[in-house]
């Protein structure tokens, strides 16, 4: 649990802590700040905490297990900085352990920030055929439509799930501006983040561009989303901690009645519930690291931490406006910030009533998870 570390994760825990407290907290609240600079001054203290490389692969200066990045998360959620850019490098994504060329073309150039990448993976509702390749013999052919890729319009490339005819789903890596890749549409979301539809009209592309065995696409991606839920788990249980501290200074400081509104027994009861929900997802999202980090199979385990944790803090914050007021709801407030961003949260990487369904399919008839 999140006080039986061991030693060096008790170290990390602390190192975080300086960072966020000391050095990200000022610049997330300095407005004179540009946004570059205020990320280039955030990767610098992030690379000197060493904290910038754990989400690279081992050969990169990284290899962090599942509870060292639960632990740093969970710190920086709990100082609301878990959304600044630049705190973490870029992880590789489906390019984990690909071999020439794409090593040294796409995975090499994107974990030293000298190209972005994209997920594609999200097909729009109303396609006729979900995105296709034809391989003729050292080339691929690609056909189809993606209509939510986040960061899509600004990426170098992206990497995109196709399903290969008569080979199965593969994830297949396309330059954002090759011949016959277009920009439908961009976008943004309530959470403040970008994205863009993109359409592939007869993409061309070596055959070398797969990444990994046709047939086992869906497996890759599925890994990355894995990884990327206890992320945001991980995030959410730091910021339950964050808004519940807001709510404790506010209702315990002097109120015009006379007495705190922290003397209140309906006011208690809805803090009594704010903390009991945190309690149960921060235990979750940490039973569930240790889990992973042990080689058993979290899939299950990982979609009940991020359905948990994500609805929790979303009814947390909701709950602390309530606390708080009408003054919660101005623009700029933190609570009403921080609204807007963890309303996606329930969204992103599977809906949790798809997670659930996900879930039931699992034990049910998979006879996989557990309890």
């Amino acid at each position: 649990m999140p006080e039986q570390l061991p030693p060096d994760a008790a170290a990390l825990r602390d190192r975080a802590e300086r960072l966020a407290r000391d050095v990200l907290v000022p610049l997330r609240d300095d407005a004179d700040l540009e946004t570059a600079e205020r990320t280039d001054q955030i990767r610098a203290a992030s690379k000197e905490a060493g904290i910038y490389p754990m989400v690279q692969p081992a050969e990169f200066g990284g290899g962090a297990t599942l509870l060292a990045l639960t632990v740093v998360r969970d710190t920086l959620g709990a100082h609301n900085v878990c959304h600044l850019p630049g705190i973490f490098g870029p992880s590789p994504g489906v390019l984990g352990g690909v071999g020439e060329p794409l090593r040294s073309q796409y995975l090499a150039p994107l974990l030293a920030g000298e190209k972005r990448a994209a997920f594609a993976f999200t097909e729009p509702d109303d396609a006729e055929r979900a995105t296709w390749g034809v391989l003729d013999g050292d080339t691929l052919t690609v056909n189809g439509q993606k209509s939510y890729v986040t960061g899509g319009a600004s990426a170098d490339f992206v990497n995109v799930l196709v399903e290969i005819e008569e080979q199965g789903p593969a994830m297949v890596v396309i330059d954002r501006e090759a011949p016959g890749v277009r920009i439908r549409r961009t976008f943004g979301s309530v959470d403040g983040s970008h994205h863009a539809y993109m359409e592939f009209q007869d993409v061309r592309l070596p055959a070398s561009h797969i990444v990994g065995e046709p047939g086992r696409g869906l497996p890759r991606a599925m890994r990355q989303i894995g990884d990327t839920r206890l992320a945001l788990a991980a995030e959410s249980v730091g910021l339950c901690r964050w808004v519940i501290d807001f709510v404790t200074d506010h209702i315990s400081s002097p109120h015009r009645s006379g007495a705190p509104l922290g003397a209140r027994e309906g006011v208690r009861l809805r803090y009594a519930d704010m903390r009991i929900r945190a309690y149960a997802a921060r235990s979750m999202v940490y039973r569930t690291a240790r889990l992973g980090d042990a080689g058993e199979n979290i899939i299950n385990e990982g979609i009940a931490a991020k359905v948990f944790a994500t609805e929790a803090i979303g009814d947390i914050v909701d709950t602390g406006i309530q606390l708080v007021g009408g003054g919660a709801l101005r623009s700029g407030h933190p609570l009403e910030a921080l609204y807007r961003r963890v309303r996606a949260l329930r969204l992103a990487e599977g809906a949790s009533d798809v997670l659930r369904l996900n879930l039931a399919r699992g034990r049910l008839d998979l006879a996989k998870g557990r309890i």
